[in-house]
């Protein structure tokens, strides 16, 4: 088969915002491995990586809401800039403390925190921006080059972190991080304006306001969708159980016996296997069975994080990681189309909000849940038991919203015309 070139960057607006995010996400991905290693530096109690879940978690259940309702009232591009900045003063001062040999626990929670109160106002009009920078038709191509535009970075990122810190010292990985983020500056400035869908099913005079009936509206909005609850739902499940990346440090060097360069491709592992499925799905300009692959991937999710707590060699960590990212990356491309395809625009920004609830409170809360069980009993019986529970919360998902594992792909979809001014 022939490699072409995929739709969706055949847009300019959207090549442009997909390259700066390919180097941002990178730095991105490069600065939370090494803190995990830096935490496992400063202290060797698996519950110390718990914290770093709380704190990256407690924010986004505050402010996420807050966050899809600003993406769907104000400019989705300029919100990017304010957030995009921010997470670049928080990895300054990660790199600026470490370089000064005074960073401490408290520093990175409180830091860590900080960047997901950005993440929270971020994210939503990053996923809401998409829509509106490529044609309907071209929206599964772009979610899956967002796919592999994430999990490039995360090979990259991770591998960068190993050699980083063994070559330049632990506070590069966070000042190269920090510089990162002008590649996404870039990218926002140099695609200019950015005009939005006009719902055609959107009820005249209704415009988001900051208030709680506003915010009220999209939660409403989601209950009343089965295929949006049921793939959200799906997501925190399978994220909660099968979550484990902040016990990667304590398996490589308490189970694996391997120093920061092999814990570099260890971290990247995940995104090697996501980045070779997002490949794979790009060059498909449709899917079909899309609810059963969906569940079909999330079952090889669960099972892949079994075998990888009980793995006791480097290689078959690997195999089984990079099993995990490729599962994964299906599985997130589809449930990102169902719920952008089903979703009108002047909401997008609330949807993802709650959604953010889901997929990114899911692998926090998992992460602080795995940290509690390796503490108590052992990091690879919290691997292995969490890769169980993401089987069984796949099967009782699929039981209890059937529509789901039915959904073609195909279906209709919510109508929408361009709003005045857009262009690719």
């Amino acid at each position: 088969m022939s490699l072409r070139v995929p739709p969706a960057l055949r847009h300019r607006k959207f090549f442009l915002m997909w390259l700066g995010l390919l180097i941002s996400l990178a730095g991105s991905q490069m600065q939370l491995w090494a803190l995990f290693w830096h935490i496992r530096t400063l202290t060797d109690q698996p519950i110390a990586v718990s914290g770093i879940g709380i704190v990256r978690f407690i924010p986004i259940l505050v402010f996420s809401l807050v966050g899809g309702l600003v993406a769907d009232m104000f400019d989705r591009r300029k919100v990017l800039f304010v957030t995009q900045s921010v997470m670049a003063l928080t990895a300054l001062a990660l790199g600026l403390l470490t370089w000064m040999g005074t960073i401490q626990l408290w520093h990175m929670y409180l830091i860590t925190a900080i960047q997901a109160v950005a993440v929270s106002f971020d994210l939503p009009a990053r996923q809401s921006l998409t829509p509106n920078l490529v044609p309907i038709q071209d929206l599964p191509n772009a979610f899956s080059m967002q796919s592999i535009a994430q999990n490039t970075g995360a090979i990259i990122g991770p591998a960068l972190s190993g050699v980083v810190i063994a070559t330049l010292g632990q506070q590069f990985t966070y000042l190269i991080n920090a510089v990162s983020f002008l590649a996404v500056l870039i990218a926002l400035a140099a695609i200019g304006p950015v005009g939005r869908r006009l719902d055609a099913n959107l009820p005249v005079g209704v415009t988001p306001s900051m208030n709680l009936s506003s915010i009220k509206e999209g939660v409403r909005f989601i209950a009343r969708q089965p295929l949006i609850v049921s793939s959200m739902l799906l997501d925190f499940f399978a994220a909660f159980f099968s979550s484990a990346n902040t016990l990667l440090p304590f398996l490589a060097r308490d189970i694996l016996h391997v120093g920061p360069i092999p814990y570099g491709w260890l971290s990247a592992a995940q995104s090697i296997g996501a980045v070779t499925a997002g490949v794979i799905v790009s060059q498909r300009t449709q899917i079909r069975r899309q609810g059963q692959i969906l569940l079909a991937s999330v079952v090889a999710f669960g099972v892949s994080t079994a075998v990888f707590g009980l793995s006791r060699s480097f290689l078959l960590a690997m195999l089984a990681l990079m099993l995990v990212g490729a599962s994964d990356t299906v599985s997130t491309i589809i449930r990102n189309t169902i719920r952008q395809l089903h979703t009108p625009d002047y909401l997008r920004g609330r949807m993802v909000s709650v959604n953010m609830i889901f997929f990114v409170g899911g692998p926090q809360l998992g992460e602080v849940e795995a940290g509690i069980v390796a503490q108590l009993f052992s990091t690879p019986f919290a691997i292995f038991t969490g890769g169980l529970g993401c089987l069984f919360a796949a099967f009782w998902v699929a039981w209890r919203w059937p529509q789901l594992l039915r959904y073609n792909g195909d279906e209709p979809k919510l109508a929408a015309v361009q709003a005045p001014g857009q262009a690719d």
